[in-house]
């Protein structure tokens, strides 16, 4: 799409909804992130992107402008202590304040739990769930806990277990029991602290898996109750429903955008391929995927 026919994000939400408020998205220049930071500066949002590489931050911040979106980014290691405090600082001194937050960041490789090695379970960790902790402390600190405001944390499905993915979603699963312990710690200052636990999203994410994994994924993804993979802007709306006054009386809790994966017994009942639920996509800007999904 040429720049002359780049049309605007599509968001359900009304234009103003985020305006005047600055939103921090960790993992904010690729694939979940990317969609959840141009939904938010769409809907009025200045959101500050950050993650470890400039480069992608960079990118994003640009195509948000270009749309007509406030964005600015910095580097920022999650895992380091030093550094997220300096630099949620450094978004108070310049903002003013952080209104909002979105846990993005994170990563992780497929492995059987037995090769799992201790160095690959400590990075998986420190980053999902030690790097999630930091910032969201830090930003209370400093921002929310004088003046309010609501984070969401960006989970995973897995709640019957995560073959393939141990450390994960061991890191995942203490995400959201740490979210319903700060409900109830910082209710009284008027924060909200919610999660999003996306399926199996199509995104550009796909790319850092193997391409047996990108196959396994997209040979099995009609048995979501669905029978298709999410959309980035599917987990973005969610997202910014979370944040936004609507969601007002919801805190502690977990939204899950998997199309009923999470709920599927398909050993007591077979699933079917179908094309009955149609995916709602309102990035326009989504990133290129994987061959292999473009087809299914």
């Amino acid at each position: 799409m040429s720049e002359s026919e780049q049309a605007n994000y599509r968001s359900i939400y009304r234009n103003d909804l985020f305006e005047g408020k600055v939103i921090l998205v960790t993992g904010g220049g690729t694939g979940i992130g990317r969609c959840i930071a141009h939904e938010l500066a769409a809907l009025g949002a200045h959101v500050v992107l950050a993650a470890r590489r400039a480069e992608p931050l960079q990118e994003t911040a640009a195509e948000i402008e270009a749309d007509g979106g406030k964005a600015s980014f910095l580097t920022m290691n999650i895992r380091d202590e030093g550094d997220v405090d300096a630099k949620v600082q450094e978004i108070i001194a310049e903002h003013g304040t952080i209104h909002a937050l979105v846990n993005n960041a994170g990563g992780q490789f497929a492995s059987p739990a037995v090769f799992i090695k201790p160095k690959g379970w400590r990075a998986v960790i420190d980053t999902n769930l030690t790097g999630t902790w930091l910032v969201t402390q830090s930003v209370y600190q400093h921002a929310l806990c004088a003046s309010g405001g609501s984070i969401v944390n960006i989970v995973a499905d897995m709640w019957n277990g995560f073959p393939m993915m141990a450390h994960t979603g061991a890191a995942r699963a203490a995400v959201v029991n740490m979210t319903k312990t700060l409900s109830i710690e910082w209710a009284a200052a008027g924060v909200r602290i919610n999660c999003v636990a996306p399926g199996i999203i199509l995104s550009s994410g796909m790319h850092n898996y193997p391409k047996d994994i990108q196959k396994m994924t997209a040979d099995i993804c009609w048995k979501n109750p669905s029978s298709r993979l999410g959309t980035e802007s599917e987990v973005s709306t969610a997202v910014a429903f979370l944040l936004s006054p609507a969601a007002a009386f919801i805190t502690g809790e977990t939204l899950r955008v998997d199309g009923g994966a999470s709920l599927s017994k398909e050993n007591l009942l077979a699933g079917f391929k179908h094309s009955a639920m149609k995916a709602w996509d309102g990035f326009h800007r989504a990133a290129d995927v994987p061959e292999i999904f473009k087809d299914i």
